[in-house]
């Protein structure tokens, strides 16, 4: 589509704004959100704590050390809820096509309006006005565009780039800048000398075919063109949902494991039936001691949602796998339905509305 216009609308450090509303007294402190178990990871840290190298994903510990003088907080995901359907009322106000992709992100299909940035800009200050919590926002010819620009200048960001621009922007930057390539593809890359993004642009097809399959070869060149063809969706598809936890000590007792399955299936059961959603897949997340991690699913004639339907399935594959696994200390455990769809009265409901 020619003149297309997307936005891509972040956050900035949510979690944490989300909790400075509620304590304005930390404003300026080094804030970091993370559990309060041995074996919790930061969920996101103010600017202030990641000038002490303080990261989200990091274990707590650590972040502890590099960060004494840091508060720390609970996450409160009720809260944060509630924040980002605030958010997301505002931009839905002024914009048709909105996909949220997380609490604290969207892209916005901006194609058509008369004065975009100055939307996007209106958009941005409503929020701040509004909640008092601060977005930055990228705006391109498509969504890769619109994401790399929106992190290109965080917090408070307002980039606007066209694909010649971004190509000359981050160019030099290595690949894994690039949502899609990970470390792993990073790896192979420079392994042909690839390192920066640029350079992967250049590289004949012949040469990336050395380590990748052809369609891998051109969805890499496409993304160092800065060229993505996907649609802004306004539906935000949930395939699954799953409850987990990482435990403070290792358990080995599979009577114990099969307790803490079942409060973790009451959970998400609990949350399907309020959902009005069901599915056809019951899965077991496992990870060992030594961190490596292991699933099992069985899919189902019938989709399900019930505890009573759910947990017997999960109990039967969590016995398959402590029987193949005997005595191996786990570290963390989780329960999921994946293939949701709605209920079948909630459908029908739909459809008659």
């Amino acid at each position: 589509m020619e003149n297309r216009v997307v936005a891509h609308l972040d956050m900035d450090a949510f979690y944490v704004s989300c909790e400075l509303r509620r304590h304005p007294e930390l404003r300026g402190r080094p804030v970091i959100v993370a559990g309060d178990g041995p074996r919790s990871v930061v969920t996101t840290a103010s600017y202030e704590a990641r000038r002490y190298g303080v990261g989200s994903a990091m274990p707590a510990w650590r972040a502890r050390r590099l960060c004494p003088q840091g508060v720390f907080l609970t996450p409160d995901f009720n809260c944060y809820r509630d924040a980002s359907r605030e958010v997301m009322g505002i931009v839905r106000a002024h914009v048709d096509a909105v996909e949220v992709v997380g609490l604290d992100e969207a892209y916005l299909e901006l194609t058509g309006m008369p004065a975009p940035k100055a939307a996007m800009r209106g958009i941005v200050h409503e929020i701040r006005g509004t909640s008092g919590l601060h977005a930055s926002v990228g705006v391109g010819p498509n969504k890769l565009v619109a994401k790399m620009a929106s992190d290109a200048e965080k917090p408070d960001g307002f980039v606007m780039l066209t694909q010649q621009q971004a190509q000359a922007r981050f160019g030099a930057a290595p690949p894994q800048l690039i949502p899609g390539i990970g470390e792993k593809t990073a790896a192979r890359l420079a392994a042909l000398g690839i390192h920066s993004i640029g350079q992967l642009a250049d590289t004949p097809a012949e040469v990336l075919r050395a380590a990748f399959a052809p369609r891998t070869v051109a969805h890499l060149r496409a993304l160092a063109r800065f060229e993505h063809e996907g649609a802004v969706s306004e539906q935000r598809k949930v395939v699954s949902e799953s409850r987990e936890r990482t435990f403070d000590t290792d358990v080995v007792a599979p009577p114990e494991l099969e307790r803490i399955l079942g409060r973790l299936a009451h959970g998400l059961c609990e949350a399907l039936e309020g959902q009005q959603r069901q599915g056809r897949t019951v899965g077991i997340k496992v990870r060992l001691a030594d961190f490596s991690t292991h699933t099992r699913a069985r899919t189902l004639s019938a989709p399900v949602s019930a505890e009573a339907q759910v947990l017997p399935v999960a109990k039967d594959l969590l016995g398959e796998f402590l029987a193949d696994h005997a005595g191996r200390p786990v570290r963390l455990l989780g329960v999921r339905v994946a293939g949701l769809e709605r209920t079948r009265e909630d459908a029908q409901l739909a459809l008659a509305l």
